[in-house]
């Protein structure tokens, strides 16, 4: 598979061409995962009221369990002791629900930040870089197979140049019909040059 040009400007913008690939990649994960992490930061009221919630519960309990035993009004305090014991779940449950939502944030976010440029270059980038290396390998294929992978890239180029360089030369039309080995090798090495290949 050839999977970079071999003439060296061409290679070379292949090369940059990948690495800033890689880059914005990599950008993009540090960014999700530089995102994430701020927007977690904001399930710290969450986790205070889970934990005032959670003390809350616990100290109306331990009242009511106490209340229980005192006579006449035990009962009664109990039941209203243990009221205010639902207050503190009813905290609780607020602050599991705002954490809830500040992770589902976080994710969905680093997800976005992350997802945006990979597809992007899924869409653009990769598929120009595989229609190339499907196109160089083979012409790189023809070029091996000598005179003959020669002849064949020479008539693809006579089809693929714009006729007004075709009708500027007419050594090229007298030259291919006499089948002229210098001219075969010109064509093939233009067709091969628009693939990234020497000849």
């Amino acid at each position: 598979m050839q999977l970079y040009a071999e003439r060296p400007i061409r290679r070379t913008a292949q090369l940059v061409s990948d690495l800033l690939a890689l880059l914005l990649v990599v950008f993009a994960v540090w960014l999700g995962t530089t995102v994430y992490d701020e927007v977690m930061k904001l399930r710290a009221p969450g986790d205070g009221l889970v934990s005032a919630g959670t003390g809350l519960t616990g100290t109306f309990d331990s009242a009511a369990n106490s209340a229980d035993g005192i006579p006449l009004i035990g009962d009664a305090l109990a039941k209203a002791l243990h009221g205010g014991s639902d207050v503190g779940t009813q905290f609780a449950d607020a602050g599991r629900w705002q954490i809830e939502a500040v992770e589902n944030l976080a994710w969905w976010m680093a997800a976005i930040i992350i997802a945006l440029p990979v597809l992007t270059l899924l869409a653009t980038w990769l598929p120009m870089r595989w229609h190339f290396a499907r196109r160089a390998s083979a012409a790189a294929q023809l070029r091996a197979l000598g005179e003959e992978g020669l002849d064949l890239l020479a008539l693809r180029a006579l089809t693929t140049q714009p006729l007004h360089r075709l009708a500027k030369s007419g050594e090229i039309a007298t030259g291919w019909r006499a089948r002229d080995k210098e001219v075969i090798a010109v064509l093939a090495g233009h067709e091969l040059a628009r693939h990234g290949l020497v000849t």
